[in-house]
């Protein structure tokens, strides 16, 4: 008798909320039946089988597998585990681990509001708000519009991008994510590079009533409407669309501000003004704005002069 009891399997007790490791001995179609130190039948089925990482899907009879405690105890004896639950903790393990380590992570985009994107990571809700995106994926709009701005979030639906955790609250099953911070440090390293008067291929990333935005090397800057050309530019749209590649000069940098010009990467045309149309010389040119004082010809591409209101003839003056 002494020698059985020594021979007989530890007595082991599962609580609600602890992690338990068994093998499977039981596998169908929407259950699984694990035995726990040969001593615990543990149970998993319905939602509780399902997780982000598919391990039910993986799961074979003689396997390891990892489960959370539900209920010490069923009607039918057995304890009640998730995989879900477990595949929960194991996800916020790993979280803790990136903050620690400041690492970065995968984030697929499931949803769009107007203040960003949203995931679920094994039931854990991920937020990725729209000021954290990087510069490139900023949904650049007029006066904030907030129905152009889902528009235009809706499309990374299903979009992978790399993110770093920003703040993280375990309690609440909540946590915050930045791809600007993911790209920090690239980006410190491109400005330290960076100087005055360097060109570089960009690509438009939003136009707006006072200018353009360009993306390059991560970085992103503002070609003012006065920089996009040497003539007169009433609506910046019209020399560009969202996607268009362009070449920019860097004019200036305010820490991570950047300013760019379109215009000064070619000739200025009024160096050479004085030459074509010198004092006194007759010129002819379509009107192409009104003043109160006075009206603007257009002389050539990107070239206007002003007829001041005291220089135009009018019909009594004529007479």
């Amino acid at each position: 008798m002494e020698q059985l009891l020594k021979d007989a399997p530890q007595l082991i007790r599962v609580k609600p909320g602890e992690l338990v490791e068994g093998i499977v001995v039981f596998r169908g179609k929407n259950k699984l039946l694990i035995d726990i130190g040969g001593v615990i039948t543990g149970i998993v089925s319905g939602r509780e089988l399902r997780d982000s990482f598919n391990t039910f899907h993986d799961l074979k009879i003689g396997d390891s597998a990892a489960a959370m405690v539900l209920e010490e105890e069923n009607e039918e004896g057995m304890a009640v585990l998730s995989l879900r639950m477990a595949s929960q903790q194991r996800a916020w393990d790993r979280f803790h681990k990136l903050v620690a380590e400041e690492g970065t992570m995968k984030f697929t985009a499931q949803e769009a509001n107007k203040g960003g994107l949203l995931s679920n990571i094994d039931g854990i809700r991920t937020f990725l708000p729209v000021s954290q995106l990087a510069p490139s994926h900023y949904p650049r709009v007029n006066n904030a519009d907030a129905s152009e701005i889902i528009t235009r979030l809706a499309k990374y639906i299903g979009h992978t991008f790399t993110v770093k955790i920003i703040t993280m609250d375990e309690a609440a099953g909540k946590i915050v994510v930045s791809e600007r911070e993911a790209m920090a440090e690239e980006r410190a390293k491109t400005l330290e590079h960076l100087k005055i008067g360097d060109a570089k291929d960009g690509i438009v990333s939003g136009i707006v009533k006072f200018g353009l935005f360009a993306t390059f090397d991560g970085l992103e800057g503002l070609v003012h409407i006065s920089e996009i050309a040497w003539g007169h530019v009433k609506n910046p749209s019209e020399h560009a669309q969202v996607g268009d590649r362009v070449k920019v000069k860097i004019i200036g940098v305010d820490g991570d501000k950047l300013s760019l010009s379109i215009k000064q990467l070619t000739a200025d045309p009024w160096e050479a003004i004085a030459e074509r149309y010198p004092v006194g010389k007759r010129v002819s040119g379509a009107v192409v704005r009104f003043a109160d004082y006075g009206a603007f010809l257009q002389l050539e591409k990107d070239i206007s002069g002003l007829v001041h209101r005291s220089s135009i003839l009018t019909s009594t003056s004529a007479e």
